[in-house]
Formats: structure tokens, sequence, C-alpha cells
């Protein structure tokens, strides 16, 4: 944004470290895509348009998927989507990759906060955009019914095999 007038519309792939502690759904290193759309009279509704037309193509048109208020730095408001556990359809209690509600947490998201647009040298009255930033191995997890993201760091060849 710093480098480039707008309209801007970009989806790029990194690594991501976190101090997040390991879990079903959680590793301190992942890979992430992020998007970012930038331009004239983007609106919330364009935001949750395309993630969840995204959700539904990538994991079928049976998905239940959800959004719901968060907080994140450089966005107002945020949101996180969250998809149906593949594992219990619905918080089974005992869950270990829903930890029993039922909801799997997809992705962060949000309009970019006015701030950062005039940060870099944007005008906030005339733009507006949305962010999102999702897990790869988040994603492979729910559309192949993995039941912890571990697998992708084991090194077991029997995992990747059935690929």
């Amino acid at each position: 944004m710093e480098r480039h007038d707008p309209p801007v519309y970009i989806v790029v792939p990194g690594r991501t470290y976190r101090t997040d502690t390991v879990d079903a759904t959680h590793l301190p290193v992942f890979h992430q895509i992020e998007g970012l759309a930038v331009d004239t009279d983007i609106k919330f509704g364009d935001l949750k348009g395309t993630l969840l037309h995204f959700a539904k193509e990538f994991f079928g048109p049976q998905s239940t998927v959800r959004m719901r208020p968060h907080f994140f730095p450089f966005t107002e408001p945020s949101a996180e989507l969250d998809v149906s556990c593949f594992a219990c359809d619905g918080g089974e209690p005992g869950c270990r990759v829903c930890g029993g509600s039922g909801w799997i947490e997809l992705l962060g998201c949000g309009m970019v906060d006015p701030n950062v647009l005039e940060a870099v040298g944007y005008d906030p009255a005339q733009l507006s955009g949305f962010a999102f930033g999702v897990g790869v191995e988040r994603l492979a997890m729910v559309r192949h019914g993995i039941k912890t993201v571990k697998h992708f760091i084991d090194n077991d060849v029997r995992f990747l095999e059935q690929f």
C-alpha cells in the first residue's frame, strides 16, 4: 500500500509465527494466505460475501459457516469466520477438534482501520477496504477431515501417503 496507488487487490502467502500452544487446531508456525482489498465504496457486506462464497466453493455447498465479532489490531470492525466441525457435526462434549463448541475457527478478517489507510497516505474519506488471513494447514485440515493439525509437522509418511 505504501508503494501503490489504489485500488489494491492482493492475495499473498507467507509463514506466520505465533506463541500458540500446540493443540488439535493450533501450531506456533504455520502458513497463511492474506487478502487485502482497498478501493472506493468497499463495505463489510463485500467482505462477508467474498468469504462466504469462498467457503461454499472450497468446502462444498453443504458447509455451514458463521461470522462472529472479534478483535484484530488493524481492522475495525473485525470478525472470525467459523466452519461447522467435521468431527462431531455440532458440538459433541468431548470433541478435541472443536473443543465441544461445534465450530472450528477458520480465519480472521475485518474492515481496514481508517488509521491504517491514513498511515500509508490514502484518504479514508474516499477509500475503504477489507483484509483477511487464513491458515493453509487449517484449510487442509477441515477440507480433508484431519483431526489434528499436528499431523502436518510429524513427518509421518503414512499420513502423507493417504494424499
